[in-house]
């Protein structure tokens, strides 16, 4: 009750206007009720337009919403199933605009402005603009992850569009390399902001709760991957936002350094100090430049037009990449896509009960893309020892990223039926 009496006294008491504002699938909004001050009601617009998906992410965030809702019939196999479904080309927000309060201040989800906030109640769709409806929130895990099991369009990824490392300075300095795609520049570095502390308070804060003893930094380091949107959001992949028409995902562990020259780990702060040369070229392998190929059961090679395959080198490389997967013979073809299976989910699963054994029928691939080093093509060195696979099919439509952090549903089947391994020495 002081505290409140204060405030007042003060003039600090919260000031609340209900809002209700229309936006289109591109996000351009529309007030109709709210604040009656212009400067208020244009920072209001200003919040929804800059933080609400439009385009293709508005599409995928609503067709998520309607299946974990229960409001579609069927399965959903691939990006086509997903592309049917139709979107509302209106949604309605209603919520209040609080002055003298900050988005931790509130419950529930709030938009920071001069001020105050926007804080965020309902959300409607429309396809008319007369018949308004709402997708109710999904809690129960189990249901999503049944609902993500039985439709394999949630194992589609965005395609990749390149990893990105974000320096910022205590001073506010922001250094992004390599160069973002047009557009990405000031969503990274908001997303440094948010990550690392917009003021000096802020900066100070969030360090300490990830090192309590430790001096503020004079720089941070994150990693972060983006990707095209997906048809759907798949909530266990591992995303951290979504902002203007971007996937974002955190790469690695970030890193802090008190001089700007030697670099300390938050995931473990008593590590010794890592020169920043190592660190750049790590940096530098993230944003490797790669030429993708696809290699079939069958024993075909092959990859896009623009790939810059170095001429000459063609059959070269299709018969070493061949060679290393078995591909064309169908009992070694499945040995090599057993053991990339069973390698990559128990790496990610280390520590835990993966369910992956010797026993059992293995979901066999059609086909496997690997990234390929360019600067390796023409080396005399094996290719199996530089490239990467990076994604598998069982159906030659349905691409399943080998490095998300869930099995695809073809695997978690195969396990299913899978005998445990006996005891040692039996």
């Amino acid at each position: 009750m002081g505290e409140a009496k204060r405030r007042k006294q003060l003039g600090l008491m919260p000031t609340i206007f209900p809002f209700e504002a229309e936006l289109t699938a591109e996000a351009k909004a529309t007030l109709i009720r709210g604040p009656e001050d212009p400067q208020l009601r244009e920072a209001t617009l200003q919040a929804l337009e800059s933080t609400q998906l439009a385009g293709n992410a508005w599409a995928s965030e609503y067709r998520t919403a309607l299946v974990f809702a229960g409001k579609y019939q069927g399965r959903l196999y691939n990006a086509q199933d997903v592309e049917q479904i139709p979107v509302p080309p209106l949604r309605r927000i209603t919520g209040e605009v609080v002055l003298n309060r900050t988005p931790a201040e509130v419950d529930g989800p709030a938009l920071g402005i001069p001020g105050g906030v926007v804080r965020l109640r309902e959300q409607r769709h429309s396809m008319d603009g007369k018949k308004w409806e709402s997708l109710p929130p999904v809690r129960d895990a189990a249901r999503v992850r049944r609902i993500i099991d039985e439709n394999p369009a949630f194992g589609i990824d965005g395609e990749t569009i390149g990893q990105f490392s974000v320096e910022h300075w205590a001073e506010g300095r922001i250094d992004v390399e390599p160069e973002p795609p047009a557009g990405a520049l000031e969503i990274l570095e908001d997303m440094a902001r948010e990550w690392h502390g917009s003021t000096p308070d802020l900066w100070a804060k969030y360090h300490a709760e990830l090192v309590p003893e430790g001096e503020a930094p004079a720089v941070r380091r994150t990693f972060f991957e983006l990707r095209h949107i997906a048809p759907l959001q798949n909530p266990t992949r591992g995303l951290l936002s979504v902002r203007g028409g971007y996937e974002i995902y955190p790469l690695v562990d970030p890193m802090y350094s008190l001089d700007g020259e030697t670099w300390l780990s938050y995931d473990d702060p008593d590590a010794e100090p890592v020169e920043d040369d190592f660190l750049q070229a790590f940096s530098e392998m993230l944003n490797m430049e790669t030429v993708s190929a696809v290699v079939h059961a069958d024993g075909r090679v092959e990859w896009d037009e623009q790939e810059d395959i170095p001429a000459g080198q063609e059959e070269r490389i299709r018969a070493e990449l061949r060679s290393a997967t078995g591909a064309g013979d169908p009992e070694k073809w499945a040995s090599w896509t057993r053991d990339v299976m069973r390698d990559t989910f128990q790496a990610q699963q280390s520590g835990t009960e993966s369910g992956l054994t010797e026993n059992g029928e293995w979901p066999v691939p059609v086909a496997v893309r690997l990234d390929l080093a360019k600067d390796a093509l023409e080396d005399p060195d094996p290719l199996s020892q530089t490239f990467i696979e990076s994604e598998i099919t069982f159906d030659g439509e349905t691409w399943r990223d080998l490095y998300d952090e869930e099995m695809p549903p073809e695997l978690l089947l195969a396990i299913a039926n899978m005998k445990p391994n006996p005891p040692a020495g039996e």
